[in-house]
């Protein structure tokens, strides 16, 4: 039997979205971790479980990533995606999140968002 032994501590990263670490910049970037490129079966999940979308407004879309959303109840929710999508959701556009499986729907379009 081994002898346990103390792992290095873990450096606190407060404010920042699972995932965005080591991480290539633009269409390069081929993750599928949450927030960076939509998976086939998460878009798949996110459908089959429709109940558990979740309607509402952008309120903020910043060109990091970061995107605030409003619930229809007034919840507040903030999502991140690796590539900037302030080309494709504005502010006061009518979204969809899917909670379970990190899904961010606008029209047809669908993106892999990791909630802050």
């Amino acid at each position: 039997m081994s002898t346990p032994k103390p792992h290095t501590a873990a450096q606190p990263r407060t404010g920042v979205a699972m995932g965005m670490r080591g991480c290539v910049e633009g269409e390069a970037c081929t993750s599928d971790r949450p927030g960076h490129g939509l998976h086939p079966m998460q878009e798949r999940l996110s459908r089959i479980a429709a109940s558990r979308w979740i309607d509402a407004i952008v309120v903020a879309a910043a060109s990091d990533g970061f995107v605030e959303l409003v619930d229809l109840e007034g919840g507040a929710h903030r999502v991140w995606h690796h590539g900037a999508l302030t080309g494709g959701i504005a502010v006061g556009d009518p979204v969809a999140l899917h909670g379970v499986y990190g899904v961010l729907a606008r029209g047809d379009d669908r993106f892999s968002v990791a909630a802050i």
